[in-house]
């Protein structure tokens, strides 16, 4: 029986705005160093890395800027509160991922028809600096992608880069000691095959977010079965089981209770909070003359 189980890591949010600041600081100053070092050594794959650092800037301003959403609590506007704008928020960072991505893949191939000149040592300088800032920018940001599906994606942004870097360090050494000036634009495909890659994974997590798609680690058939498992439940039917937000799960059902069986729904209840996690639980009382008609266990 699947049981849904949630490790919180807890980030200081104020200590975490200031992390996400200083990365995109950081990113910013980096983008301006890596298009200039690009547009100068006439090297694809740098600006192609600089693109990607400019989104990982954004990425990340619209990390910090969903946070702070998030934590407005629930209004007339919003009953269910501002923290799902994260998922929003993430699913515009891997959005942008994908655009960046397929952009990357066209500007290769069209390389290798119409090669340029790489000066090599100044990829490998302005590679190595960003190397060097993607790394500090990914520790900035690591902790908090744990517990956020929205700083997780800005976190892939950089970590993407990093490994971009890298393949930009090799590419320009390649150009230095071999003048093998494809490798530059073989070295821009390897990036944009990892970031569509990555993208990949991660967009279906968001989209079942923003679907209201039960939770992966919970199995609906399961929930079911032990809300029946409660003496006094005769049946169960108009089940929506959901995800308000990335650590947070709700569940609305009909019970059809049994006579003499007014604990039933507050011993469900607790059934459900104790194996499944499931805190969020709204149960609308049946008896068997008064049931819906022809009801769907699943949906309406």
């Amino acid at each position: 029986m699947a049981q849904g189980h949630h490790h919180h890591h807890h980030v200081d949010p104020e200590s975490g705005d200031l992390k996400v600041a200083l990365a995109v600081a950081i990113n910013l100053a980096l983008t301006l160093a890596q298009i200039i070092g690009g547009i100068v050594a006439g090297s694809l794959s740098l600006i192609a890395d600089a693109l990607h650092n400019l989104s990982d800037a954004i990425a990340l301003i619209i990390a910090f800027a969903a946070r702070k959403i998030a934590r407005r609590p629930a209004d007339t506007r919003m009953t269910f509160g501002y923290g799902r704008i994260e998922a929003v928020a993430a699913l515009i960072n891997y959005t942008t991922l994908i655009v960046i991505g397929l952009y990357l893949v066209y500007e290769a191939i069209w390389r290798f028809f119409e090669p340029s000149p790489v000066t090599g040592w100044i990829i490998v300088v302005v590679a190595g600096i960003a190397l060097l800032i993607d790394l500090a920018t990914a520790a900035l940001t690591y902790s908090m992608s744990k517990s956020s599906v929205n700083i997780r994606a800005a976190f892939l942004h950089n970590l993407a880069d990093a490994l971009g870097s890298v393949a930009v360090i090799v590419a320009g050494s390649l150009v230095i000691w071999f003048g093998w000036h494809w490798v530059d634009p073989a070295a821009t495909l390897l990036i944009a095959g990892y970031i569509l890659w990555q993208s990949a994974l991660e967009m279906p997590v968001v989209v079942r977010i923003l679907m209201l798609g039960s939770p992966p680690e919970i199995d609906a058939e399961a929930v079911i079965a032990t809300m029946l498992e409660v003496e006094g439940v005769g049946s169960v039917h108009h089940v929506h089981l959901w995800m308000m937000g990335e650590h947070e799960n709700a569940l609305n059902a009909h019970l059809v209770l049994e006579s003499q069986a007014s604990g039933s729904a507050g011993a469900v209840k607790k059934r459900l909070a104790r194996q499944y996690h499931l805190h969020h639980s709204t149960l609308e009382i049946e008896n068997a003359a008064e049931r819906c008609r022809d009801a769907q266990v699943i949906g309406h």
